[in-house]
């Protein structure tokens, strides 16, 4: 807590604040950023930046203990775009005990880039009923 009762923000939630600005088009972030790439890379900011923050969304539902679903990798391919130097892929996953498949557009750690064939793991999205977040392959880095 900071001097008279007030907490400081951390940089890591001030840059959390102004990338929400920059991917809603709000405030001077946001609003320049959407002027200077026009709309179609603008769009694409909005998709990466919504990326991350799935990705964070994943790594805080795990630490909960929120239940896991396996599926199978039946396609991969590149979008051609990095977040902070990892990829973002199309996945096509089926999921263990069904015939349905789905398509997911995540990050993946060019590590842990996983293959047509490898089972990974998906978690339900609080925030889309019937929709998916990718979890990895389950085997801690």
């Amino acid at each position: 807590m900071g001097i008279f009762g007030r907490r400081r923000k951390s940089r890591e939630e001030r840059a959390a604040e102004i990338a929400g600005k920059v991917a809603g088009g709000k405030g001077f972030y946001g609003r320049t950023t959407r002027a200077f790439l026009g709309g179609e890379d603008f769009a694409k900011v909005q998709q990466s930046i919504g990326a991350y923050n799935s990705g964070l969304n994943v790594q805080q539902l795990l630490a909960m203990g929120a239940p896991t679903v396996p599926a199978l990798v039946v396609s991969i391919s590149d979008t051609g775009r990095l977040v902070n130097f990892d990829p973002v892929v199309d996945l096509v996953l089926q999921l263990s005990g069904t015939t349905d498949s789905i398509t997911l557009q995540t990050i993946v750690s060019k590590l842990r880039i996983p293959r047509t064939g490898d089972q990974v793991l998906l978690l339900p999205d609080p925030a889309r009923p019937g929709g998916y977040l990718y979890a990895g392959d389950g085997v801690a880095p």
